[in-house]
């Protein structure tokens, strides 16, 4: 018998599985084990569903016509629901028809990528990243370009930064705000700035928008596209429902583009995975279309673990960052930790910062290696908040003790 000579493309080879989904397994293992891991790995609400979302989609799987095949790009009705809430949120104004809804942001993600990059064209990728970003790109046979700004810069890029990293082959930049893995959220002036760039350079944007209602303090959230609405024939807006309404489990997307993206868009997953689950989708509509009560509540739940994890993580020796305004992480400068001798053992990296501690300590964090730089941990705070002041108690005890 004759083996074959190539096994798995030397393409998936190249991708590495998500650090931050990896992550949460080894500690999901470790728990299982009788190990009393705590985890601050995932960017997952510990919330349950709102009941009344749970509901909707009970009542939709009696109902036999969610039992068929629907449209692609999605149900009528909730690409209806989705403009109409884009229009509400983020003050953007888009057509039914310009909605895909997908199995959960990351095929909103691929589905953008694929529509747009060529093999040479360059992304301009801001860094820290969510992980999925690079990847997404060279799968589509893009080249990600970081862009880096570090914690003296809250985590945001300039203009004068994407301006130099531009070149002839620059077909995309990747806008996230509030960002993962950072927590940072540009203002409306600099929104603007960055979306004005793009429009006279003819650049692509790619803004995520997933963590638009999860804002604190002074910081709003701003749409590019709302900033400079001339970016609205070259931009591609991508959501979900799973940080907003805590249903990450329910897998539900979506992107909004131009016509000709989103027909392009609407073919590949035809041919890939046709209309997301019918239930989930039911579900989706219930949540965009109804009231924002519960989102409230768990963004006043998320605020107080946010000052409660930012106080304990300013008291850990070697540890600083700026205040996350968005999202549910901190992002932490660790360099100062970096290079030290910890629990008998002489710290390189930040992975290897992070594999301490989940050795010593029973916490689980990401390092920045996911994120691309070394020197960096995110912990997410949306686990609850025993847990998480529990979680830091223990990394102050290991890091703050002599060495």
């Amino acid at each position: 018998m004759v083996e074959p000579a190539r096994r798995v493309s030397t393409r998936l080879q190249s991708i590495p599985e998500s650090a931050t989904l990896a992550i949460t397994a080894k500690a999901k293992q470790l728990r299982a084990a009788g190990e009393p891991v705590i985890g601050f790995g995932a960017g997952e609400p510990d919330f349950p569903t709102p009941d009344y979302i749970v509901e909707a989609a009970q009542e939709a799987v009696v109902d036999p016509a969610n039992h068929r095949y629907t449209p692609a790009a999605g149900l009528p009705e909730l690409r209806q629901a989705i403009a109409d809430k884009t229009l509400r949120d983020s003050g953007v104004a888009v057509e039914a028809s310009q909605v895909i809804v997908t199995n959960g942001g990351k095929q909103a993600v691929y589905n953008t990528f694929a529509a747009l990059t060529d093999p040479g064209d360059e992304i301009l990728l801001p860094a820290p990243y969510w992980t999925t970003y690079p990847e997404a790109i060279k799968l589509a046979g893009g080249t990600p370009v970081d862009v880096f700004a570090g914690a003296e810069s809250d985590y945001k890029v300039t203009v004068e930064q994407l301006e130099a990293a531009r070149t002839e082959n620059t077909k995309a930049l990747v806008f996230v705000s509030p960002s993962n893995p950072t927590g940072a959220v540009y203002t409306p002036e600099e929104t603007a700035a960055i979306g004005q760039w793009a429009v006279e350079h003819g650049i692509w944007v790619i803004t995520d928008e997933i963590y638009e209602h999860l804002v604190y303090d002074e910081a709003v959230f701003t749409s590019i596209v709302k900033a400079v609405p001339e970016l609205a024939n070259q931009t591609v807006i991508l959501n979900g429902v799973a940080k907003t309404y805590a249903m990450t489990g329910w897998r539900v997307g979506w992107m909004i583009a131009p016509s000709d993206v989103v027909q392009a868009a609407t073919t590949l997953q035809s041919h890939a995975t046709s209309n997301v689950n019918n239930i989930a989708q039911k579900a989706a509509l219930e949540a965009v279309a109804g009231p924002l009560d519960a989102v409230n509540d768990m963004l006043k739940a998320f605020d107080d673990r946010r000052k409660t994890m930012v106080k304990m993580l300013n008291e850990i020796d070697g540890f600083h960052f700026p205040t996350p305004k968005g999202a549910f992480y901190a992002y932490v400068d660790v360099t100062r930790a970096v290079g030290k001798e910890i629990a008998g053992q002489r710290v390189n990296t930040s992975s290897e910062l992070a594999q301490i501690i989940l050795e010593k300590a029973q916490v689980a964090v990401v390092p920045g290696e996911a994120f691309g730089k070394s020197g960096y941990l995110r912990l997410s705070y949306a686990l609850g908040l025993d847990e998480l002041v529990e979680g830091v108690k223990r990394i102050q005890q290991l890091l703050n003790e002599p060495a």
